[in-house]
Order: C-alpha cells, then sequence, then structure tokens
C-alpha cells in the first residue's frame, strides 16, 4: 500500500469512527428524549391533554439532586431517589390542582393552564436559586468504554443513559400489558366513560400516569445534566419541547412511538450539528417533524382518533 492509499485509508477510518461517535451520542441524546416523551405520550393517550409542564419538571428533579448531592453532600443514589420522589408528588399535585378542574373544559384553557403552571415553577426556581448556572455534579460514575483500540470512546453516562431508557420502555410496556392498573390506563385511553361503567376509577388512573410520567421527567433530569452538566430554572424548558415534538414524531399516545421519535430525533440532532451546522440543527429538527407529519399526520406509530358525537 503506497503513502498516498494509506492516508486515504487512516482519513476513511477516523471519519468512520467519527460518524459512529455522533451517532452513539445521538442515540444517547435520543434516549433521553424519549423517557421524557413518554411522560407526554402517556398522559395525552390516557387523559387526552398536553402538560406542557412536563419540560419543567424536569428541572425540578435536577435541582433536587443538586441540592442533595452537591449542597448536601449525600450520596447520588439517594439524590436520584428524592427527585423521583420529589417530581412524583409534585406531579400528582399538578394533576389535582390544575389539571382536574379542567377534565371536561376546552383544550385552549388546559393548554394555557398548562403554560401558567410552567411558568409558575420556572419563577419559584428562579426566586429560590437564582438565575445564574449551576455546575452539576454526575451522578453516573461508570467508566468510558474504549473500542477499536482507544479510536472510538463511548462515555459512562451515555451506556448508562441507553440502557435506562430501554430498561424503562420494557418495564414500562410489561407494566402497562400485565397488571390490573395498566389495563385500568388502557380502558381509560379508549373510553373514560366506559371504563367508568366498569368500575375503574378514572380520577385514580390518571393520577398514576402523572405520577409515573413525573417519576421519569425526574430520571431524565438526572441523565441530561449528568450529559450537560449545567442546570438553570430554564434546563427543562427546550428538552422539553424536543420531547414534545418526538413524542409527535413517533406517534403521540404510542409508548414504542415515543422511543422511535427520541431515538430518530436525538440522531438527526447530533448528525447536523456534526455534519451541517450546530446553529441550524434545531430548525432541521423542526423541519424533519413538519415534513413527517404532513406525509403522516399521526405520526409513525400513531393511529387516529375516532371522535365520539
Amino acid at each position: 500500500m503506497g503513502v498516498v492509499e494509506e492516508h486515504i485509508h487512516a482519513f476513511v477510518v477516523v471519519g468512520y469512527m467519527s460518524f459512529l461517535s455522533y451517532l452513539i451520542n445521538g442515540i444517547s441524546l435520543g434516549s433521553i428524549y424519549a423517557i421524557i416523551a413518554l411522560g407526554y405520550t402517556m398522559v395525552y393517550g390516557i387523559a387526552r391533554m398536553l402538560n406542557f409542564a412536563h419540560g419543567d419538571i424536569i428541572m425540578v428533579g435536577g435541582f433536587v439532586i443538586f441540592t442533595i448531592v452537591s449542597t448536601m453532600g449525600m450520596p447520588p443514589l439517594l439524590g436520584i431517589l428524592a427527585a423521583v420522589a420529589a417530581c412524583t408528588v409534585l406531579g400528582v399535585v399538578i394533576e389535582r390542582v390544575a389539571y382536574k378542574p379542567l377534565r371536561g373544559a376546552s383544550s385552549l384553557a388546559v393548554l394555557i393552564t398548562a403554560i401558567g403552571v410552567s411558568y409558575l415553577l420556572q419563577n419559584v426556581a428562579l426566586l429560590i436559586f437564582g438565575s445564574n448556572a449551576r455546575q452539576f455534579t454526575s451522578v453516573v460514575n461508570v467508566p468510558s468504554l474504549k473500542l477499536a483500540d482507544g479510536a472510538l470512546s463511548i462515555s459512562g453516562v451515555t451506556m448508562v443513559t441507553i440502557a435506562t431508557c430501554l430498561i424503562i420502555m420494557v418495564g414500562l410496556t410489561q407494566f402497562i400489558n400485565k397488571t390490573k392498573v395498566g389495563q385500568a390506563m388502557l380502558a381509560v385511553s379508549e373510553d373514560q366513560g366506559a371504563a367508568t361503567l366498569m368500575g375503574i376509577d378514572v380520577n385514580r388512573t390518571i393520577a398514576i400516569t402523572f405520577a409515573i410520567g413525573s417519576a421519569l421527567a425526574a430520571i431524565a433530569g438526572a441523565l441530561l445534566c449528568s450529559t450537560y452538566p449545567s442546570l438553570t430554572p430554564y434546563t427543562g424548558s427546550m428538552p422539553g419541547i424536543k420531547a414534545f415534538v418526538a413524542a409527535g414524531f413517533g406517534g403521540i399516545g404510542s409508548i414504542p412511538g415515543a422511543l422511535i421519535g427520541g431515538v430518530l430525533l436525538g440522531v438527526i440532532e447530533n448528525l447536523s450539528k456534526a455534519y451541517i451546522s450546530s446553529q441550524l440543527s434545531d430548525a432541521i429538527v423542526f423541519s424533519v417533524l413538519i415534513v413527517v407529519l404532513l406525509v403522516r399526520p399521526t405520526g409513525i406509530l400513531g393511529k387516529k382518533i375516532m371522535e365520539k358525537v
């Protein structure tokens, strides 16, 4: 092999490894979006409402972990458990106080309320923690994995994020399909009136849905802030919007759709940043969503909802 051929071979290998690195990091980012999107898709699938305050619950989870781990010096696992508990309670309180009274109201009223709750959480966080970014200490202490003689390095956070997403997806699917509460959720998602006649407590089922979605938001917050270790009262806003895009992309109301939409969104965003423009990556992501929804309005795995008259 000549000198030119060796240089070409080396260039191709480096380019391939870079692509693999961007792809894996995109899957990791997409896994975070997928976990967040589950909260949107479950609440919409069961309660037929969009909880736009969901992204700010991620921020609350991040600040709970920050307070316990960085300020109080407690172990990371304790911080994660505390964040899950706090966000679960917060999700149920938000549902009971803000959304339950609007159960029969118009979609616009629910949307305005959700935006109001979002601003409330952001401003409370601003009041308590201030606007300065806090340095978040990673809760993942797993060593990086070196492949191809060190040419490809996969961080511990990336591996834990992807594994966590897959475990949550499998566990949640089993929970929905195999438990009484899961079956009640399916019944409520199909027809709330019929579910009530069957003896299912619709209010309790919706509250449990909010609790699960909020607990997942806390986990997503821990993974997001471990990947991008900067925490502000607005940390959850853009990931929340992108997760909503992922839910719509995959088919809102579909759990596998949340996974597919999240991973695709993360990969498109990361590859766009790497090969096109970091400034245009968000525009490309939203453009892809528009194209998908024009071709398939219900998303990749979404099903058409028949309105009762």
